[in-house]
């Protein structure tokens, strides 16, 4: 089961990460064993960190970057770029669609996870922007959407 990722870059005090980590291990052990990662700041980075820590654990998944342009991370401050090529180094493949950033390249990556899988994991806090365009997105192609908390 392939489990494509969503949320915002800025998580806010409701966010939990303690439900994102139990959300991810019940998919985990519900035969989730791929897992889209945009690889954007936020919520993309964070489910990377986990799902690389579960991978190093022996968890048995792949995980994919689906990078929207070749120079997603020149805009980074140093820290978190460093933690995007942590968890580029630990995915198990890197799909580049853009060789650089052109508008629209964002919304391309997200079509590009939801096409490719069978649910969607979001954390959507608003009704607006990249997040709440990909769940629509999503539902409007037949997803299923897992909203966390």
């Amino acid at each position: 089961m392939t489990i494509a990722l969503t949320g915002h870059r800025v998580l806010g005090k409701q966010f939990s990460r303690a439900a994102l980590q139990a959300r991810l291990d019940e998919l985990i052990a519900a035969g989730a064993d791929c897992f889209l990662c945009g690889m954007a700041l936020g919520f993309d980075l964070l489910c990377g960190e986990e799902l690389a820590a579960r991978k190093q654990a022996g968890a048995p998944l792949r995980l994919v970057a689906c990078i929207p342009c070749a120079d997603q991370p020149e805009g980074y401050a140093a820290a978190d770029r460093a933690r995007y090529e942590r968890v580029l180094s630990a995915c198990d493949e890197k799909v580049v669609l853009f060789p650089a950033y052109e508008n629209g390249c964002m919304f391309a990556r997200n079509r590009y996870m939801v096409d490719r899988c069978d649910a969607l994991l979001a954390y959507l806090a608003s009704s607006r922007g990249g997040t709440f365009y990909t769940v629509r997105y999503a539902e409007k192609r037949g997803k299923r959407v897992i909203l966390l908390p």
